[in-house]
This record gives structure tokens, C-alpha cells and sequence, in this order.
């Protein structure tokens, strides 16, 4: 057999044990360890004489073994010459070596086949069980319309009326419930229940009032109790689901406290807390120093953990108000609405609600979904004072080795004088949130945020202090030393965002941008075309990083190797997408090259020949060119390349590329020219299908750096330049693909398979072009 066929989704259903079973019930695998001995000549001949003889088998050898399966995962089907190639150097005979690779597509193909059959047993299981209800139901008919009996019965018309009209209610009910766990990720209680009269009152009546929190036991200071309409009507809200948050708010008072006059400190104190890096850049803790003067407010270090605290600081173009208004705007917080009656005339308002959330886009790319849980404290007039909040979030570096980072957290902002804010974040003590216990169990948030003072009318000073434990058993060797020196989580890269983000708003506000190339788009088609971009690098970090906003089911597949994450997804009704099944791939490699030269021969449109199929084998040209900032190659960009055929004149490539002190990106997606061209007046872009790919470049590390891993692997990591950045970088290469356009299609190997090849041969493309091994 060659391997070809349909191959079931491997995911979360996944049976380890299934591959025993196969032998339990008759299947004998031998192509990894066994083969059968070929008989000579001779051997036949005697054979043919004597008695039948059972058939030897021959052991391969440990090093066979590796030699053959490393040959497999690049090529299953090796021709005559690559088999007499492998005989020569493996010792064995050209039969064995044929007969092994037999076997070896034959094992994976059973294996992905009685996968499928216990996926479709599942299925079958289910449909059984759901025919079971339905029949059950049939014998106990309600009436559609009210969820009553179907026939009436002594129920007067009245009160058939109202059970129409409550279950038309509980309809859009459902409907809000289902729009918010779109957007924010986690489900809203859809049921009637009465809610109690206090909560309409909300009053915060904390019996703590010290440091000037004077906010939090005021009896005058109560939550925002509405939205108001165009017509000057309110709807009351209150906060969601009231028994889900079991904690004592007066122990998350504490706590926020405690937290904020740690931050304070640690941003004002130096040597010898902070240890200073070569270059005057980012510092590093001295973790002895840190516990002679604090102690811990979320409990003790779990033993498997490992620490990382960072502090940088430097200006932004950015008045501190607005950037204290960005962080504390994620998401807003569900809500249970008392007057089911407005329903319909609040769904527009939630929609717009839910989609707001400056403060991920302050931070694209390390931030891949946020919102607001709760708010103990709405704060004092516009400037924030006092606010306190109740906080999900999911942070990541873009790379398929290292996990997301989930996280609950309080957030506490502070004005301590004129121009002067304070924002921590401190992770929940599991002992404070027993609904929770087990919910994040990879990163505790300590003591971090920023300081904020205003230095003139355009922008303000931060210094900004991260701080956190992790469990670094589930990330990979090659990012250990990126994670241990905080490049990857750490102050340095939440400062190099917002200043680049800054720097982009100021350039968008401009109006005269040096070296931008404008034509034929209109100032309204600019803002598109940077919507649309933003949307695509958006979802591209969601794919390599595999968080939760797209439902993914990751796939494992024996020639795939273990560094490359594969993932699949369907979708139905995303406009902003291709309908269809979707496979995304992404792997991180070393490159010995610095990331500007790496960055700039990627961004390139001179050398996309070199390692992209989309150009078609010759170089492309920059038609539109829209500047994101000063920084080099930060912009947004519309490529053509030369088309082979009249059927791929009507195809462009949209590009974004960014760099900074903490890396940079490279994104992008084929477009039509139909599609661009309404763009490009000021049009929706929000029904622009694309799918993105790219490069996101990270900094290389030294193991020695502050305490690096000596147990990472050596081998990859170079000489140092400076102490801290070597002379190489990581890369990161993600593709997302539509492999069918019909949702309910299945998934074959030979797609698995090219996709794998993509990723393999770009990344050695590259390295032949820059001339590195």
C-alpha cells in the first residue's frame, strides 16, 4: 500500500492505547524493529529439496532503525536508487530495505484507518443516542411556539399568550448569550433567573479604606448602572452571573494594595535589585535581593517553576491618560439584563461593545484575547483612580513551542499625582477563587505593570516591570533561554510594542508621511487597508500560536516532525475567511544570521523569488506602500508579481512588516484585485476572505545570560556579541492553507503532507539564499 487514502482528524479524541489493540486483534508490526531475512540463492535451492523451513526474521540494528525512519520522514516512497543508496550504507539487502519501507506505510496507514473507525464508532454513538431522545420526545409532544404541553389543556388564553411571549424572550436571550461567547470566549448563563434586588444597586462596601482607597468603601461610589440610547434612555445592567466569582472582594482589596506598593518599588529601586544588562537596556532581578525585601501575596512558588522578572524603561509618544484609558479597556464584562423587553434594541449596542478592546491592540502579537471578568471599583472621574477589575487574559510569543500563557488577574490602577498612574496586574490566589483552582495551571502573574508619568504634552516616561512564574517543562529546549532571560514575556518586549504602536498612531495622524506611495488609494482606503492587515496578522499569530480564539484540533502524524505544530479547523460562516477546511502549520528553526538581515531579505520584493512559489519564480513590485512608523521596514504594503497565466493577473499579495527591539514579522495573504480595489476607496474590508503566512523573526540567546538553561541545548545556541544577543535569531514560519473548500470535508494525508514540504522547503530556500547551512 503507498500511504494514499483519507485520514481522520487526530485530536483531542485520540486513543493511545489503540495501536495494542491492533495487535490484539491480528495486527503484527514489524516494520520499526523486524524484518524478514531474504534466503539466497543457496537457500532457495535446499529449500526446494528439504522440508519447508519457517521463515527467519532479522532484528535491525538501533542505528538502521534511526537511519531508516530520519529517510522516511522525508521521502516514504524512495525510488530504486535511493533504496541501493540506503542497502549500501545500512549494510542490508535491497528486499529488506523495500520490504521495510512497505511495511512502514502500511503501519501508518493502518493506524490513521482504525483511528477513523473509532472516531466513526464515536459518531455512531452518538446518533444513536440522539435518536434515543427523539423518540422519548415524540412520546411527550410540546407546543413550539410556548414550550408547553401541545395541547393546552384548562390554561386560560392569557396565559398561553405570555408563554408565547416568554419563550420569543428566552429566544433572544439565547441569541445575546451566543454573540457574547462568540467574542469574548467564555459562555453567558442564558436562563431567567430573577435577579436579586441588591444587585441593581451594586454599592461597593469594602470595610478597607487605606493608602487613599478611598474609592473602594464609599458608599456614594456605586458601578455604572447603564448604557444610554440615542433617546436618553438607560438600561440598567449589572454585573454577570453573581454566584460565578465565589472570592472575598475584601481579600482582592488587600491583595491589590499590597501588589501596587510592590510594583512602585521595585520600578524605583536599582542595584541590587536590578541587576543592569550590557548596553544600559533591559534589567534583570536579583532574586536574592527580591526576597530579603518582599514577600510573596499570591502564596509560594510552585517547586516545578521557574522565574523571570524584567524591568525596562523609556518614552512613548503617548499622554498618560490615553495609555492608562488602553489598559484598562479589555473587553467589557458580560452582563445579565434585568428587562428582557430590550433586547432587541440592545443587540446592536453589545455588538459594538464587544468588539472594542484598546488594550489588545496596543499589543497585537503578544496578547491573543482579553476580557474583563469582573469590576470590583469603576474608579474616580475620568482619570481611572482607584479602578480595580477582575481579568482573564491569554499572552504568547510567536512561536508553535511555547504555550500560551493563560491568566486570571486582578488589575488595579492608582493615580498618586498629577500625571503620575500606576497599573498592576497580580495573579488570583487559587485559594481566593475556588471555582478556578485548577483553571491556569502554567503561569502565575506577580507583582507587574508600568508607571506612568507625563513628561510634556506628547508623551510620557514608563517604566514597566514584569514579573512572573512559569512551568517551563512544556517549553521547547531551543526557546528556554529566549523565556529565562525575559525576551520572551519580559518588560523589554511589552516596551518595544506600545513604543512602535505608538509611533504607527502618530504616523497615521500625520499627513504628510516621507517615502509613502499612495497611489490610487484614497485617505479612507488607507484606514481599510491597515484595518485588513491588522486582521490578517491578527489571525496569523493566532494560528502559530494555536490560541483559543479558533477552535483548532492539532493532528499527529508519524512523517511529521515533532518540532512542526499541525492543526486543522473548519469554517462555515467567517466571511473574513475562505469557507472550507483550514490546516495551518508552524515550526521554529535557528538561523545563524542576524534578524536584520534575515528581515530584510524576507520583506524583500526584489528576492521573494527565492523562497516563495506565490511570485511565480520572478521578482515582484511594490504598488502601494503605506508607512506604519519611522522604524525600519514598518509598513503596509500591495505586491504583484508576474503571472504565468491570464487567470492569475487577478491575484495581489498583501504584506505587513514590522521590526523592533524584540523582533519582527512578516505577514501575508494572496488577495483579489476586485476585492483590494473597494478596499482601497474606503470599503468594508471585514468581508475580504484571506488566509495568512509568514515569518515572525525573535531574538537568538545566550544561554549564560542572566542565568540561561545549561541544560538547553548547546548546540544551537551561538557564540556571544554583547552578553546577551548572539549572532543568529530564531525563526518562525507558519502557513495556513484552505485544503477544501467544502467544511465537511475530511483531511488526507497528502495534504498533511504538503504542507509539511512547504514548510521544510522555504525554510531551506532561504538558508541556501543567505548562504547558511
Amino acid at each position: 500500500m503507498d500511504g494514499h487514502g483519507e485520514m481522520g482528524l487526530i485530536g483531542e479524541n485520540f486513543d493511545p492505547g489503540f495501536v495494542g489493540r491492533m495487535k490484539e486483534d491480528g495486527y503484527e508490526i514489524r516494520s520499526e524493529s523486524d524484518n524478514f531475512d531474504v534466503p539466497s540463492g543457496d537457500d532457495q535451492d535446499a529449500a526446494a529439496d528439504g522440508p519447508s523451513k519457517k521463515k527467519k526474521y532479522h532484528r535491525h540494528t538501533p542505528r538502521q532503525i534511526q537511519e531508516l525512519e530520519s529517510f522516511f520522514k522525508e521521502c516514504p516512497h524512495p525510488d530504486e536508487k535511493q533504496r541501493m543508496e540506503l542497502s549500501r550504507r545500512l549494510g542490508l539487502e535491497g528486499k529488506q530495505i523495500k520490504f521495510w519501507f512497505q511495511n512502514r506505510r502500511t503501519q501508518m496507514k493502518t493506524q490513521l484507518e482504525r483511528h477513523e473507525n473509532v472516531i466513526l464508532r464515536q459518531e455512531n454513538d452518538k446518533l444513536r443516542a440522539e435518536n434515543d431522545l427523539l423518540k422519548q420526545a415524540m412520546t411527550t409532544p410540546i407546543c413550539n411556539s410556548c414550550g408547553g404541553p401541545a395541547v393546552p389543556g384548562e390554561i386560560s388564553y392569557e396565559q398561553h399568550q405570555l408563554r408565547i411571549e416568554n419563550a420569543r424572550l428566552k429566544d433572544e436571550l439565547t441569541r445575546i448569550c451566543a454573540l457574547t461567547n462568540k467574542f469574548l470566549g467564555r459562555p453567558l448563563s442564558s436562563s431567567g433567573s430573577p435577579i436579586p434586588p441588591h444587585s441593581l444597586n451594586s454599592n461597593l462596601e469594602l470595610a478597607v479604606g487605606r493608602n487613599g482607597f478611598g474609592g473602594l468603601n464609599n458608599a456614594g461610589t456605586s458601578l455604572p448602572m447603564g448604557f444610554e440610547f440615542g433617546d436618553g434612555s438607560m438600561m440598567p445592567i449589572v454585573k454577570p452571573m453573581v454566584n460565578e466569582m465565589q472570592y472575598d472582594r475584601s481579600a482582592f482589596v488587600d491583595v491589590a494594595l499590597s501588589a501596587m506598593d510592590e510594583l512602585i518599588k521595585m520600578a524605583q529601586m536599582d542595584n541590587p535589585l536590578w541587576i543592569k544588562g550590557l548596553g544600559g537596556g533591559m534589567e534583570s532581578l536579583n532574586v536574592e535581593e527580591y526576597k530579603r525585601n518582599f514577600s510573596s501575596c499570591i502564596g509560594m512558588k510552585p517547586s516545578s517553576y521557574a522565574t523571570e522578572a524584567t524591568k525596562a524603561t523609556g518614552l512613548v509618544y503617548l499622554r498618560g491618560l490615553a495609555l492608562v484609558e488602553a489598559l484598562m479597556d479589555a473587553v467589557c464584562h458580560l452582563v445579565t439584563f434585568t428587562l428582557y423587553v430590550m433586547l432587541v434594541k440592545l443587540f446592536s449596542v453589545l455588538v459594538e461593545m464587544v468588539l472594542l478592546n484598546r488594550w489588545v491592540e496596543m499589543f497585537p502579537c503578544m496578547i491573543s484575547r482579553a476580557a474583563t471578568i469582573d469590576v470590583l471599583s469603576s474608579g474616580t472621574g475620568v482619570t481611572r483612580d482607584n479602578e480595580l477589575q477582575v481579568m482573564d487574559a491569554e499572552f504568547q510569543v510567536l512561536s508553535p513551542l511555547v504555550p500560551v500563557r493563560q491568566v486570571r488577574f486582578i488589575r488595579f490602577c492608582k493615580q498618586h499625582s498629577e500625571g503620575v498612574w500606576a497599573v498592576v496586574d497580580v495573579s488570583i490566589d487559587p485559594s481566593q477563587d475556588a471555582t478556578n483552582t485548577q483553571m491556569f495551571p502554567n503561569c502565575r502573574r506577580l507583582p507587574s505593570g508600568c508607571v506612568i508619568q507625563d513628561v510634556d504634552t506628547k508623551c510620557s516616561k514608563i517604566t514597566w516591570v514584569e514579573h512572573s512564574e512559569y512551568d517551563d517543562s512544556a517549553v521547547h529546549h531551543l526557546l528556554q533561554p529566549l523565556l529565562s532571560s525575559g525576551f520572551g514575556f519580559g518588560a523589554h518586549r511589552w516596551l518595544a510594542t506600545l513604543q512602535r504602536q505608538c509611533d504607527c498612531m502618530a504616523i497615521l495622524m500625520s499627513q504628510d508621511i516621507p517615502g509613502e506611495n499612495n497611489t490610487g488609494i484614497t485617505p479612507a482606503g488607507r484606514k481599510s487597508m491597515i484595518k485588513l492587515a491588522q486582521r490578517m496578522t491578527y489571525n496569523f499569530c493566532a494560528g502559530v500560536c494555536a490560541s483559543s480564539i479558533h477552535k483548532w484540533d492539532k493532528l499527529s502524524v508519524g512523517n511529521v516532525g515533532e518540532d512542526v505544530r499541525v492543526m486543522t479547523r473548519k469554517n462555515i460562516n467567517d466571511p473574513g475567511e475562505p469557507h472550507g477546511v483550514v490546516l495551518s502549520a508552524a515550526t521554529s528553526v535557528w538561523m545563524p544570521v542576524t534578524q536584520e538581515r534575515l528581515f530584510d531579505f524576507l520583506r524583500d520584493e526584489r528576492m521573494r523569488s527565492e523562497w516563495d512559489i506565490l511570485s511565480n519564480g520572478g521578482p515582484m513590485q511594490e504598488m502601494v506602500h503605506v508607512a506604519k512608523g519611522m522604524g525600519h521596514g514598518n509598513c503596509v504594503s500591495l505586491l504583484r508579481g508576474s503571472a504565468i497565466n491570464a487567470n492569475e493577473n487577478n491575484m495581489l499579495i498583501l504584506q505587513e512588516t514590522w521590526s523592533d527591539a524584540s523582533g519582527a514579522l512578516v505577514v501575508y495573504a494572496p488577495v483579489d484585485i476586485s476585492s483590494m480595489s473597494v478596499v482601497m476607496n474606503g470599503g468594508d474590508s471585514a468581508y475580504v476572505a484571506l488566509l495568512p503566512s509568514g515569518f515572525a523573526i525573535l531574538p537568538g540567546i545566550s544561554q549564560s545570560y542572566h542565568g540561561g538553561r545549561s541544560e538547553s541545548n548547546g548546540a544551537l545556541v551561538k557564540p556571544e556579541i554583547d552578553g546577551s544577543i548572539v549572532s543568529g535569531c530564531l525563526l518562525t514560519v507558519g502557513f495556513q492553507i484552505l485544503v477544501n473548500n467544502v467544511p465537511t470535508a475530511k483531511l488526507t494525508v497528502e495534504s498533511v503532507e504538503t504542507v509539511n514540504n512547504l514548510i521544510s522547503c522555504t525554510i531551506q530556500k532561504i538558508k541556501a539564499a543567505l548562504t547558511v547551512t
